[in-house]
Order: C-alpha cells, then sequence, then structure tokens
C-alpha cells in the first residue's frame, strides 16, 4: 500500500516505523525542518518538508496514486479540512484524521446511525474522513478498566464481550512461582487461557513445559468476575480504593471523572463506581491551570477541585496526598506523569496510574515503581493499523512492547479453513485463538480444541508481530 502520513510527531514516526516494517510504501510530510531532518535520518521512507494541508505538498507526495492518507497534525481543524479537500480530488483515498476535540467524534458517529441511508444515496461519511480516531477516549477507558480491577496493572477488553486480557505480573512468594504452564489449571478452577508470558529476556506464547518464575508477566484471558482471583494467585495486593487522586481536568482528565463521580452534564463514557459516592469514599481533582479548573469546579459541584501544581512539595503535605489509595496522572505533560506518580507512590500512595507517551516508555515507568502506565500513542497507532488492514480486521492491539499482536477478526465465507476444529490447525508458538463468536451468537466463548470454525465467525487472535500477516493469509483473510 502507498500511505501519506500528515505529521511527523511520535504517533506519526512510531506508525511509520510499523508500516516501513511491513513493505509498505509510506511518505511523511511535516512543517517543522527539524523534525523532517530527524525523522530523515531514522525512517527508511520519503519524508518532505512542506504544509500538510496544501495540494501542491500532496501532489508531490503521490496522494493520485495512495491508498490512504493518515492526518496526525496538531490541530484537529487541520486533519479535518485537510480530509475534506482530498474528498473533494481523490475520494476513492482512505482517510484516517486523529481528533482530540471530542464534539467533533460525537458528531461523526451520529453519521454512522445513517449509514443505510447514506449507502442509498452515496452520501460520504462527515468531512470525507472514513475514520476518526479519539485518542482521549481509549486512554480514559483503558485508565477505567484497570481502576475496575484495583488498579494492579493494564487490562484489554474487547467490544461486546465480558472477557478481558489483564498483564499480572507473578510476585515473589506466588504459589505459581517455580510452576509449570501446564500445572496452572490445578491452582484454579474457573476458565480462563494464559495468552501470553513475558520474562526479562523475552515475550512468547508459552508452552505446557514453560516454566513460570516470579517477575514475569502473565498475559491472562479470564471474564472479568473472575479477575481478582488471578491477580491474588500471582501474589499481587488488592486494596479498597477510597481516597483517589486526578491529576489534569484536561479532556482525558473530564472523561475519567465524568465515569467516577456525577458531573452535572450527561456522561458520554459507562458509569464506573456508583460506590464511589458513599460517605467514606473521597475523589479529587488537581490542575494548574485556572479556565480548566473553573469548568471541573461548576460541573462537579460535590467534588473537592484544587487550582495548584502537582510539583508543589506544601501542596503535597497540605493534602496528605501520600495518604491517598490511588493518585492518576492524567496531563499532557506524559513525562512530569511518570515522575510524580514514581514520587507519590514513594510517599506513600497506595496505587499509581499515569499517561507516558508510548509503550517503551512504559516499561521505564513500571521499572520505576507506576503500578500502571497507559502508552497513549500506541492506541492511536493501533487504531490506525486496524483501519488500514481491511474489512476482516476490526481491531488491533499491540501488547508485550510491540513483540506480539493481538488481532480482532471476522473469517471469510470462503475461508479453507470452515468446517475444521481448531486442534486440526493448531500451530504452536504460531499463533493463539483466544475467543469465538458465531456469526448467529451474541456473546464470545474461550474455544476448544474441538471447537470448529466457521465462515462469518468473530475471531481474537494472539501472534507474533512478525507472524501476523502469514497467519492472517493462513486463515484465508488478506491485509489489503
Amino acid at each position: 500500500m502507498k500511505i501519506i502520513i500528515i505529521g511527523a510527531g511520535l504517533t506519526g514516526t512510531e506508525l511509520a516505523k510499523k508500516l516501513i516494517s511491513e513493505k509498505n510504501d509510506v511518505v511523511i510530510i511535516d512543517n517543522d525542518e527539524e523534525t523532517v531532518r530527524h525523522v530523515s535520518n531514522k525512517l527508511d521512507c520519503m519524508v518532505i518538508h512542506a504544509d500538510g494541508n496544501s495540494l501542491e505538498s500532496l501532489e508531490e507526495a503521490g496522494i493520485a496514486k495512495a491508498d490512504a492518507l493518515i492526518m496526525l497534525t496538531n490541530s484537529d481543524e487541520i486533519n479535518m479540512i485537510t480530509c475534506s479537500l482530498v474528498e473533494a480530488l481523490y475520494p476513492e483515498v482512505k482517510k484516517i484524521a486523529r481528533v482530540r476535540n471530542y464534539e467533533y467524534h460525537v458528531k461523526a458517529k451520529k453519521t454512522e446511525k445513517h449509514k443505510a441511508l447514506e449507502a442509498e444515496k452515496e452520501v460520504r461519511p462527515l468531512y470525507g474522513i472514513d475514520y476518526m480516531v479519539y485518542p482521549d477516549k481509549e486512554a480514559a477507558m483503558a485508565i477505567l478498566r484497570a481502576i475496575e480491577h484495583g488498579a494492579v496493572t493494564d487490562v484489554l477488553s474487547f467490544d461486546n464481550s465480558e472477557y478481558e486480557i489483564m498483564r499480572v505480573e507473578v510476585e515473589k512468594g506466588s504459589r505459581l512461582d517455580g510452576k509449570k504452564v501446564q500445572d496452572l489449571r490445578t491452582f484454579i478452577n474457573v476458565p480462563f487461557l494464559l495468552v501470553y508470558l513475558e520474562n526479562k529476556t523475552e515475550a512468547s506464547l508459552p508452552m505446557g513445559s514453560t516454566v513460570i518464575q516470579a517477575e514475569d508477566y502473565l498475559g491472562i484471558l479470564a471474564h472479568k468476575s473472575h479477575m481478582n482471583q488471578f491477580l491474588e494467585l500471582c501474589g499481587s495486593q488488592i486494596i479498597e480504593l477510597n481516597k483517589i487522586a486526578l491529576v489534569g481536568a484536561g479532556h482525558i482528565g473530564t472523561l475519567i471523572a465524568d465515569s467516577l463521580i456525577t458531573p452535572r452534564k450527561a456522561s458520554k463514557l459507562p458509569k464506573f463506581f456508583n460506590s464511589l459516592h458513599k460517605s467514606k469514599q473521597k475523589f479529587i481533582i488537581i490542575d494548574k491551570d485556572a479556565q480548566r479548573i473553573k469548568s471541573a469546579a461548576e460541573r462537579y459541584p460535590s467534588t473537592d477541585v484544587f487550582k495548584a501544581d502537582i510539583t508543589d512539595e506544601d501542596f503535597i503535605q497540605e493534602e496528605n496526598l501520600g495518604a491517598y489509595d490511588l493518585v492518576i496522572c492524567a496531563t499532557h505533560n506524559h513525562e512530569k506523569n511518570m515522575v510524580i506518580s514514581a514520587y507519590l507512590k514513594s510517599l506513600g500512595v497506595g496505587k499509581t496510574i499515569c499517561l507516558v507517551p508510548s509503550s517503551s516508555f512504559a516499561e521505564i515507568a513500571r521499572h520505576i515503581g507506576v503500578d500502571v502506565a497507559i502508552p497513549i500513542k500506541d492506541t492511536v497507532v493501533d487504531a490506525i493499523i486496524g483501519h488500514l488492514r481491511g474489512k476482516s480486521i476490526t481491531g488491533v492491539h499491540t501488547v508485550s512492547d510491540g513483540d506480539l499482536e493481538i488481532i480482532e477478526y471476522v473469517m471469510p465465507e470462503d475461508s479453507h479453513l470452515n468446517g475444521k476444529a481448531l486442534k486440526d490447525i493448531a500451530e504452536p508458538g504460531s499463533f493463539l485463538v483466544l475467543l469465538l463468536k458465531g456469526k448467529d451468537q451474541s456473546e464470545y466463548i474461550i474455544p476448544a480444541g474441538n471447537t470448529i470454525l466457521n465462515g462469518g465467525d468473530n475471531l481474537v487472535l494472539i501472534s507474533n508481530i512478525e507472524e501476523t500477516a502469514k497467519v492472517i493469509e493462513y486463515f484465508g483473510g488478506s491485509e489489503e
């Protein structure tokens, strides 16, 4: 595929790197000369110093022959208007835009309700944008899922499924330390799958003979109601989250607060923790921006809101933040999020969650004591990759610092695997089918070896990232 990316920031660079590794023809455009020079030295692709919203620049980049345009500038309006411009001249080009303003996202969602009507009238999506990626919502949902399980680790969920994948560390002294994977079922009697195992040197799809060691990380797939049993089995300390501090009252902070407390305005996200309204529980919001604090105070009249710098030692001591059960650092200064989370953890905070730029920063954050690190750029890259890989692939999730990939996939009706049992197509170490939902079923199940595959089945697969293309081809799909 020929793909043009406008915006050579961290997200654009990481996306380009992944697309180049998959043998795509990538062109990056950015209007910052130093950024262009830096990216040119890092990536094996064409990098153009120009304004990405210029038709002349786009035509120089080859928009007429491009399969996709991806807009990743810091301006929602430029991203949207550029897509609209390309839509008018090159409607066959797939257009994907990162948009942070939730109101734009809501308008786009409303148009989806009229897809049938649009198909009849051949009306294109809002602004000609085929896929609008809203990173703040994805980040907020990731944080909320982690809180739901005690802020012990990060959690991956799937649409319309009660199953989740939790990344949990095996603590020293755990009953699993030194045990083989094949012995796991002797410790817990609920349906589950061990999806992956990370040790100090690699991440892999485990075999039955694999030995689990303390400080390994396990990717556990199970029903969300059973996750706490696995946390206890791995030796994680589960504490009651009675006192919660949210640092950052921007877009992401507002989405988190909307789900944890009752705002004056209707919430955009699912409601979590109605128990937070009990008198023994406390929730505070901290931000140094006067306008954001004013808006938060109006939106959450029953919540304590502080205009303060979280790095101020006097404020930390005055509010006794070290005694809080959970601190969420959700500002757009990701480095500060990491440092403050680690520092507050050292002062006695029970659990900390912070936003970080990417999975590599997430690993650093964990090493310095942060309990849960949410890599916001990775969520954007995964969403875009999923939209680029074709209709059969409905979702992509990178795990284990990019070594493994989880794919949500619809098996083609004419797949050569139609009617075959999983045990007959298994390739240990290459891929694993985690969940399956038949086209006439309403819920996912964890499949067994004798589960029969059928065209139209919704599957959740995991594979080594370099094997993904081969695995999809094996199942009868295509990334084109």
